[in-house]
């Protein structure tokens, strides 16, 4: 069984910085995909990056150039570089992972949140404030 717990969130200002981290528990096979999605409060489930194990990517246009995703194969960990935040980036970010997919099929998955994804965490709170 597969878990994810993400790490990192916090306040901070706009124009600032943060970077979260999912830390996986269990075997992840190498045809699974990585990614991140965020849910702000009263709005829906949005996809923000995604990531295979070959290091492709794939981008929200709404972060494109702000936010970068990589991973650690050694550490088991996924991680997303938050930088230029903006009021709007407010939100529940959580890491997810499905196999078969490529990114940018997975980003599109995860405007659905966890459900479209094989596995999700439970999410850190990140409040960017002016």
């Amino acid at each position: 069984q597969v878990q994810l717990v993400e790490s990192g969130g916090g306040s901070v200002q706009a124009g600032g910085s943060l970077r979260l981290a999912c830390v996986a528990s269990g075997y992840i096979p190498s045809t699974y995909c990585m990614g991140w999605f965020r849910q702000a409060p009263g709005k829906e489930h949005e996809g923000l990056a995604a990531i295979d194990r070959d290091g492709v990517t794939s981008y929200a246009d709404s972060v494109k150039g702000r936010f970068t995703i990589s991973q650690d194969d050694a550490k088991k960990t996924l991680y997303l570089q938050m930088d230029s935040l903006k009021l709007e980036d407010t939100a529940m970010y959580h890491c997810a992972a499905v196999d078969d997919m490529t990114p940018m099929q997975a980003l599109d998955v995860m405007a659905w949140g966890g459900r479209g994804m094989d596995y999700w965490g439970k999410g850190t709170l990140v409040t960017v404030s002016s």
